[in-house]
């Protein structure tokens, strides 16, 4: 899809969690699991054990063991603690029966009578009392009265759960998310509750960095290999075609963009052949020269300077260029469709599916033999789990163009993604024999390798995978993202942790604005405990994300790997490591 990375497959439940932010533009299914990665049984998570509301304070609503004293009455050999319990008991009674009121009374009478050193009782005390406040929505009382508990159980689950939900609403996310991690960890990931709270305030948290950091960033150029892999899917954009000796003429233009060459030259012109040069820096101003110049390649420069405002991440800068052509009364009706594509990638990059699906159907009514419509739509109707209306597009553009071996490779991984969540093996082992299909007739097409390997990888033929990724390896030597995923397999295959880095250390070297490759080295990092590599690689993949919703994502992965160093510096508290 348009100023997006290109779709794909996303990991199954029997893969390691390192998998889980492969698929981007996708919703990140939890996005702290994607950093406490050595939770590798999320299939099987235990259920109900665990996962209630912890509302109820701790200790039996019923008098002590023993106590047989007449209400109100207590012995006279009663030691303090006896009767610090006893004042717990009628509490827990008044919090059942909702008295909340006579219940913090009742609790603070045990907090009093308490002996000091009797922490782990105090400790109760103090927590069953935040649970009665939490009833009264009294939350800088809750927090208070579990800090205290903390204090005196630094592990105490119940105490640090219950002063992490209060934190959320005095939107102290920071400090929320260190309790709540605490919470997790102490807990082995097996209770939902604490799961759910840690993926909402991480998403939180995430949101309001990337839209402060999205805002002022500065404007990054991409890649040479990434810019050619973009205009590479594309097959009916005006703009990105070879420059020849001359250009078309607007007037001289027919529906399918065929005319005589001028030789007169142009700043439109100028930045075609900067284009060529791959001087990309320069392409943005050549074509704001032909835009205010109104210049016979306004609506050309426009589509292409709002492209590269794309590709810089500037999308703001972007709608209007792409607005003014789709509006435009005698614009090319192909140069229209393509910024009808572009602007529905944009909106689903911005997380707004309905106005994305608008555009690409505009696009088809306007220019119903564009393959490149049926294309792009058909990687957002993936993205969007709508896998048959996917293929139908697929198969519109191999109509159009039966040589178009990308559409043809999607197809087949869409194909194959049904039948995989569908849990089809016949039409799983049809979807593989489509790959070998693909593969055969179009050898130099990497997707397809690409995409198969992928699918193998699922069906754990790592061998084969292997093979795939080192076709795709030899006919793009410089492509990222390929030894990215090559060394993710290496991890899940062999568990060499040592070859799978390198591959990925191969990926920055030859691409080091590869956010992928960032954002995949400081997952594993967490996974070795190395929380500050860790972190500064999250922080490389923020400041080359493409859109807000990328940036948000790794902020989340990065906010998740900070709240663990909290943790381990305050609690002694770290998952298993690598």
């Amino acid at each position: 899809m348009a100023a997006s990375k290109p779709v794909e497959p996303q990991s199954g439940t029997g893969l390691p969690r390192w998998q889980l932010a492969l698929l981007v533009g996708a919703p990140i299914a939890l996005g702290l699991g994607a950093v406490y990665l050595w939770s590798r049984c999320r299939a099987n998570e235990k259920r109900g054990k665990g996962e209630g509301e912890r509302k109820a304070p701790e200790g039996s609503a019923s008098p002590v063991q023993g106590q047989r004293s007449p209400a109100n009455q207590e012995p006279a050999d009663m030691t303090p603690l006896d009767r610090a319990q006893s004042a717990k008991s009628k509490g827990n009674k008044y919090f059942k029966a909702g008295k909340y009121d006579n219940a913090i009374q009742c609790y603070t009478e045990a907090i009093n009578l308490c002996p000091k050193d009797q922490k782990s009782d105090l400790s109760t005390f103090y927590q069953n009392r935040a649970a009665a406040y939490e009833q009264q929505m009294r939350w800088a009382e809750v927090v208070q009265d579990c800090s205290q508990a903390v204090e005196l159980n630094p592990r105490y689950v119940k105490a640090l759960f219950r002063r992490a939900k209060a934190l959320e609403k005095l939107d102290s996310r920071k400090e929320c998310l260190e309790d709540v991690t605490a919470v997790c960890i102490l807990e082995a990931f097996q209770n939902q509750q604490s799961m759910l709270l840690a993926d909402r305030v991480l998403k939180q948290l995430g949101k309001e960095k990337a839209k402060e950091k999205y805002k002022n960033r500065e404007p990054l150029m991409p890649s040479p290999q990434f810019i050619k892999s973009y205009f590479s899917s594309f097959t009916d954009d005006i703009i990105s075609q070879p420059l020849q000796k001359g250009e078309k003429k607007d007037e001289d233009k027919d529906k399918e963009g065929e005319a005589a060459e001028v030789t007169e030259s142009s700043s439109y012109l100028k930045a075609k052949q900067y284009m060529e040069e791959e001087n990309y820096d320069k392409i943005i101003s050549e074509c704001t020269k032909e835009v205010e110049s109104q210049g016979r390649y306004t609506a050309e420069a426009l589509l292409l300077r709002a492209t590269f405002y794309l590709l810089i991440g500037n999308a703001t800068a972007a709608q209007p260029d792409l607005d003014r052509v789709i509006n435009m009364q005698d614009a090319n009706v192909k140069l229209q469709a393509n910024a009808l594509i572009k602007r529905g990638s944009m909106y689903m990059q911005q997380q707004q599916p309905h106005l994305s699906t608008q555009d690409f159907n505009s696009a088809a009514e306007i220019d119903s033999h564009n393959a490149d419509v049926y294309h792009h739509r058909g990687q957002l109707k993936i993205l969007l789990d709508q896998v048959e209306e996917a293929v139908g597009d697929f198969d519109a553009c191999i109509k159009l163009r039966p040589d178009s071996a990308l559409a043809q490779a999607q197809k087949c991984f869409a194909l194959y993604r049904q039948a995989y969540t569908g849990n089809n093996p016949a039409q799983v082992q049809t979807a593989m024999n489509g790959f070998e299909d693909v593969i055969k007739r179009f050898p130099k097409c990497a997707e397809g390798y690409a995409l198969y390997a992928q699918a193998l990888t699922d069906q754990q033929q790592f061998g084969k995978a292997d093979e795939m990724y080192d076709k795709c390896i030899e006919l793009e030597p410089d492509n990222a993202t390929t030894y990215v995923h090559k060394g993710l397999l290496q991890l899940q295959w062999k568990q060499d942790l040592d070859l799978g880095l390198e591959l990925i250390s191969k990926a920055i070297e030859i691409d080091n604005k590869c956010d992928f490759a960032y954002e995949t080295m400081g997952t594993i990092e967490v996974q070795r405990g190395n929380l500050d590599k860790a972190i500064d690689m999250f922080n490389k993949a923020i400041n080359l994300a493409k859109s807000e919703m990328e940036m948000a994502h790794l902020y989340s992965l990065c906010d998740a790997a900070y709240a663990q160093t909290e943790v381990a510096r305050k609690y002694g508290l770290k998952p298993p490591t690598l």
